[in-house]
């Protein structure tokens, strides 16, 4: 998705060795920090479902000491421990008092959202939440607390309801929420007040500008903020552990990548002249769930012709004509992670010349990009050569004159690709949008790649055989310290021979 400016859990790619460590201690090999843990006593989970998978309901996607599939109770506990220590280092900066205050870090989940009376959207769980907890239930509240450094968890989950489980289905309860996390603490949700104030923090961490449950907030949350200081936000800190993926958390998103790669190929399959937007749409979003995705990341563009020049079209109900390409921008989310993936092709099989020209234009460039995906470089930086590049293709293309300036260049590959070259990419499509993209990246970022040429067909000044046509390619990218960038998207077939091949009749 454009930034502005099988079911089966394939094998982890292989990282650095952990270094040595102390006994007892939990190793991260993206993220270079070594804790003391040991909170979490082992309990039977209870022989029901929980309202999410569990290693009781779903053995064959979830193992024992699993919160989610593919991530452990000790990894959850070490995210919260990991939280801890940045707060611990933020606290020294406010001053000698705040490191032996009593801190308290508050997130709370996403409430049910309805499209009418008594119809839900389908829930969607504050990402932020959910990675410190793996807690899928609406209505929850996590916090953290201790003198200093808040490495205490609570647990806030609704209380079982017979009458409301009848309708919604089953929920955790206090025994299931314990027993499935790990965390020994856990209350129901309507004592978030009474306990927020028993534990008299000094210092909060909650993001009260923009609550993630405005009813949880209101009647818990928001009579401690009038009786205590301001709070420090959290989000920051959060995304910047969130940017950085354990070897578990990129295991899961090369399997939303295979799954839609395979979505993607599938789809070229059915193309043919004089298809329906919404058939190639219906497709890919079968194929998706067919091969384990939950469901899609959000919804997709699939642009026929001139459509493509329109960077958000999501109307996906207009006939694709033989001979105009079609450019689909769409992903899944698997287990939590989501991938982000676009390719652009001919629905009659064929490339035309012209087509051909641009896509090969687009094509190279997005190579080099792919090339710079390295630790220490930006994404900023890996935009400045994108235009650099494009503006070159520009060139080449005849899309601007020879004797057209640098400068003048460089503001047309803009005009020509008004959007950024990518963004960070894990638990949303748009992942952790604290994080700037002028950072160095670092080992263990996910990030996309997606170069484009957009060409409107009222474009009187550029050869009319490119009129009307609208290339991108986008592929999700985790940074390696070694081996160069490992590309997630990578069975996805881009260049122009592998896709008249996927697209070729069976």
């Amino acid at each position: 998705m454009l930034p502005s400016t099988s079911a089966v859990v394939r094998s982890a790619v292989k990282l650095l060795p952990p270094r040595s460590r102390s006994p007892g201690c939990v190793w991260s090999a993206y993220r270079n920090i070594s804790v003391k843990l040991g909170g979490l006593k082992p309990k039977t989970v209870p022989p029901r479902y929980l309202g999410q998978p569990s290693p009781f309901t779903h053995p064959h996607l979830i193992k024992h000491g699993e919160v989610t599939p593919g991530l452990s109770q000790t990894e959850y506990e070490l995210r919260r421990h990991r939280l801890a220590s940045h707060i611990e280092v933020q606290s020294d900066r406010l001053g000698p008092s705040a490191s032996s205050s009593t801190h308290v870090a508050v997130v709370l989940s996403h409430p049910t959202r309805y499209m009418t009376n008594d119809i839900p959207y389908p829930f969607h769980q504050n990402q932020d939440f959910l990675y410190l907890s793996g807690i899928l239930e609406p209505d929850s509240a996590l916090v953290l607390y201790g003198k200093g450094r808040p490495d205490q968890a609570i647990l806030f989950v609704p209380r079982r309801d017979p009458g409301r489980e009848l309708w919604d289905g089953p929920r955790s309860g206090k025994e299931g929420a314990a027993a499935l996390t790990g965390i020994e603490r856990v209350h129901s949700t309507e004592e978030l007040g009474v306990v927020l104030k028993s534990l008299k923090g000094n210092v909060l961490w909650y993001d009260s500008s923009h609550p993630a449950h405005p009813r949880l907030h209101q009647a818990h949350v928001g009579p401690v903020l009038e009786a205590g200081p301001m709070p420090h936000s959290l989000r920051p800190l959060i995304h910047s552990l969130r940017a950085v993926k354990s070897s578990a958390e990129v295991a899961l998103m090369q399997e939303a990548g295979h799954i839609t790669a395979q979505a993607f190929r599938r789809t070229m399959a059915l193309s043919q002249g004089d298809v329906d937007e919404a058939v190639l749409f219906a497709k890919f979003d079968y194929e998706n769930r067919v091969h384990g995705a939950n469901f899609l990341a959000y919804p997709p563009v699939v642009a026929g012709g001139n459509r493509a020049n329109t960077l958000h079209y999501i109307n996906n109900n207009q006939i694709i004509k033989d001979g105009e390409m079609v450019l689909l921008d769409g992903g899944c989310e698997y287990f939590g992670y989501v991938s982000d993936v676009t390719r652009t092709w001919p629905v009659n099989g064929k490339f035309s010349p012209a087509q051909a020209e641009l896509y090969e234009a687009v094509l190279e460039v997005q190579c080099s990009c792919l090339s710079l995906c390295s630790p220490g470089v930006s994404l900023d930086h890996i935009y400045s050569t994108m235009l650099a590049l494009l503006g070159r293709q520009l060139r080449q293309l005849g899309l601007v004159k020879a004797s057209t300036s640098d400068a003048d260049v460089l503001k047309a590959a803009r005009r020509y690709c008004p959007h950024h070259v990518g963004h960070y990419l894990g638990m949303d499509v748009h992942d952790t949008p604290e994080m700037s993209r002028s950072q160095p990246l670092q080992p263990g970022m996910a990030i996309t790649i997606e170069p484009g040429l957009y060409i409107c067909e009222d474009n009187d000044q550029v050869p009319e055989r490119f009129r009307g046509l609208g290339v991108r390619i986008e592929d999700d990218v985790v940074i390696r310290d070694k081996g160069g960038p490992l590309i997630l998207s990578c069975d996805a077939p881009k260049t122009i021979g592998d896709v008249e091949k996927a697209c070729a009749p069976r």
